[in-house]
């Protein structure tokens, strides 16, 4: 009898994502099975208990997604599915947070694409604000930028807090080769007047970027808001925007809304799961936002 493909779906949060589920089934995984409240330190045994119960042959059709609320949590438990390996008996990772990974990557192509279409530039030395960026979301948003070159501030309410989530970017993330600052939301109105760009990832409902910070950006170029949710997270840009100008930007900026990102964010996520059943007969794949910003510059570029 053929042997299914078997993707085990850990999370730390008292449910799993039916939205992760639905994506795995339909990226052609046969059986999606729930761990809810996993602890970090449970990983190596699930890991090699998963590994060592089916033959080698067997066993290539088995996968494991991470989910949860935590980025350096996912990141960590990613490392720990990692190192729990035994070779040959060895299986696929994919870690995305609360579909934080995807959505960030997502994001950040979306910006890129328009940097280029619209002004003929790159995310290279582009200074961006990522407000309400201390979650997920704004955390992998800002690796990922800073990986392309840009000068990021993580702007959360809590001075304290955007600082510590900005140098544990820079450390965990970074490689030693990016540097992420932290700011207080009280400071926004004049760090705006030298931005780029901006990154809306605030809870959905919070205004992060009112209409007068919106004309008081003289270099704004692009704005990205995640949220799908009333009211929009910046002034002037709803869910459907994607590319056209926002109302009330005195210098041209256009917008990017959560209709757009969520399309790029659902075909990197679909992407990265088929990946792991493509590649179940090569080496196994550790995928994280980074892989998943891969899959969406791709994605755009084939659209473009």
């Amino acid at each position: 009898m053929e042997k299914p493909f078997i993707l085990h779906m850990l999370t730390t949060a008292k449910n799993l994502s039916p939205f992760d589920v639905n994506m795995a089934l339909d990226a052609g995984w046969i059986s999606a099975i729930p761990y809810i409240n996993v602890e970090p330190s449970e990983i190596r045994g699930l890991v090699q208990d998963a590994i060592f119960s089916r033959s080698q042959k067997s066993m290539q059709k088995t996968g494991i997604f991470i989910g949860g609320r935590d980025t350096k949590q996912a990141m960590d438990m990613l490392k720990s599915a990692k190192h729990a390996m035994v070779p040959p008996f060895e299986v696929s990772v994919f870690a995305d947070p609360s579909g934080a990974f995807t959505t960030a990557a997502g994001m950040v192509a979306c910006v890129e694409r328009e940097l280029k279409d619209k002004f003929n530039t790159t995310l290279d030395g582009k200074n961006i604000l990522a407000l309400g960026g201390t979650g997920p979301v704004g955390q992998a948003a800002a690796v990922i930028s800073a990986k392309a070159g840009a000068n990021v501030t993580i702007v959360g309410r809590q001075l304290a807090k955007a600082q510590h989530i900005a140098e544990m970017c820079t450390t965990e993330f970074g490689d030693g080769q990016i540097t992420i600052n932290g700011a207080a939301d009280a400071d926004k109105g004049v760090m705006i007047k030298n931005t780029d760009i901006v990154y809306a990832t605030a809870a959905a409902g919070i205004e992060v970027l009112s209409a007068e910070l919106v004309a008081s950006a003289p270099v704004l170029k692009v704005a990205a808001d995640v949220n799908a949710v009333p009211p929009s997270g910046i002034a002037g840009l709803d869910a459907f925007h994607n590319g056209s100008l926002i109302e009330g930007s005195t210098s041209g900026a256009v917008g990017v809304g959560a209709l757009a990102i969520g399309n790029v964010k659902y075909k990197a996520q679909n992407q990265l799961l088929k990946q792991m059943i493509e590649h179940s007969t090569g080496s196994p794949q550790f995928l994280h936002f980074e892989h998943a910003f891969e899959v969406a510059r791709e994605y755009i570029k084939s659209t473009g």
